[in-house]
Parts: C-alpha cells; structure tokens; sequence
C-alpha cells in the first residue's frame, strides 16, 4: 500500500468516526438529528457499550457468557464501554477484555463508587456528577450497545437507550444477550407491548438478540468482513 493510499483510508476512517459521534449535535439546547446518522449504526462497530449487573445472579451462565464476551472484544478490538464497577458481571467482562489485551473504558458516578467499587485495573476510568451524567457519557462513546443480565440500573439503562433510538435521538444498535433464557420475560412482554399498539414500529427494528456468545460472534464475524473500512 503506497503512503497516499494509507493516508487516504486513515482520513476516510476519521471521518467516519467523527460524523459518528456528531450524528447527535447540541445547538442551543437544541437537538439536531442527522438523517445519515441512521446509516451509521450499520458501519463497523469500533466500541461497544455494555449494561449489566453488579452482582453475578443465580445462574453460572450469566457469569460465563461475560467472560466469553470479554473475551470477543478484545478478539475484535472493541473497545468496552460499561459502568466502572469491579464486582459481579461487570467486573467478569471487564477483566476479560484486558486479559486478552483489549481496552476498557469505565464510566462511574460518583455516586456509586462506594456502591459498585469501581474497578481499579481498567484501561480509563471515568468518574461522573451524577447517573443521568453517566448514560450519557456512555451512549455517547459508544457505536452500539449490548445488554447482558442485570437488576434495576440494566434495565434503566436499556430502556432509555430505547427511547432514545424511538425519538430518533440517535439510531445505534441495541442487543440483548439472553443468557439461559434470562430476558425471556421481558422479550415477551416488549412484544405484547406491540401487538397491543403501545409501539410505534416493530420491536425487532430497535432490538436485536442472541441467545449466547457464540451467535453473536457471528454477528460481529459478519459485520466486520462485509464493512471492514
């Protein structure tokens, strides 16, 4: 590759990343939308958001399945966005990406950082005034993002992230993991929300989920050869 051709794919690259992150800009208070920003969320995913919980839950499967997450991300150079904490679910990813060489950004409130004890061998850590702070810094950095099991805070998290795509705030891809059947429930009831006219468009637009790891793998396998920049 000649050095005008590295050039070339290194500006191309940038500028995809920076209209990327200003697919949601703040004029005045004001929310601008791109109508572009729509095609964004379906380029390479460069850094991932995760919401989960800070405990490990009943189940093995919910810790295993962070651990081979982790693991894929560091495999794919993602870059982990997630809460900060050192305990449970989060701190099982997050190890996991910087034991394979990946790199993990936290993003904490201050808030809960006696909570959550936030996690002290990451790549950056990022301590926030306040929770609604957090989100946001979070959906900011992030290309997409993906649940995994987790309390009340995952659940907050994922439902204004899917508001926020509704009101067509930003259109980044929201996946679920639904280790051992954990979000079985909930998938229901999303679904009994649409047959009885509470949505305003197909469920399976905003939301996509798999049933463990290994199909998302194939996902980010597909995602990564076809769009590869």
């Amino acid at each position: 590759m000649t050095k005008e051709n590295s050039n070339t794919g290194d500006i191309n690259s940038f500028l995809i990343h920076f209209f990327n992150r200003c697919a949601l800009l703040s004029f005045e208070d004001k929310q601008i939308y791109f109508p572009f920003a729509e095609n964004l969320s379906k380029m390479r995913i460069q850094s991932l958001a995760v919401f989960c919980g800070s405990k490990d839950g009943a189940d093995p499967i919910y810790s295993d399945h962070a651990a081979q997450l982790g693991q894929l991300l560091a495999k794919y150079n993602i870059t982990l966005i997630y809460g900060g904490g050192g305990k449970g679910i989060m701190k099982t990813l997050a190890d996991n990406v910087m034991k394979n060489g990946g790199t993990v950004i936290g993003v904490i409130p201050k808030i809960l950082i006696e909570w959550e004890h936030q996690h002290q061998a990451i790549s950056k850590l990022i301590v926030t005034t306040d929770m609604h702070t957090r989100k946001k810094t979070m959906y900011g950095m992030c290309d997409a993002a993906l649940v995994l099991p987790g309390g009340m805070g995952t659940l907050d998290e994922m439902f204004e992230m899917l508001t926020w795509n509704q009101l067509s705030i930003h259109d980044k891809n929201i996946f679920i993991m639904n280790s051992g059947g954990f979000f079985d429930h909930l998938l229901a009831h999303i679904n009994h929300l649409e047959r009885e006219g509470f949505l305003y468009e197909k469920a399976e637009r905003r939301i996509k989920y798999f049933k463990n790891p290994t199909d998302f793998e194939t996902y980010l396998a597909g995602d990564h050869q076809n769009q590869k920049l």
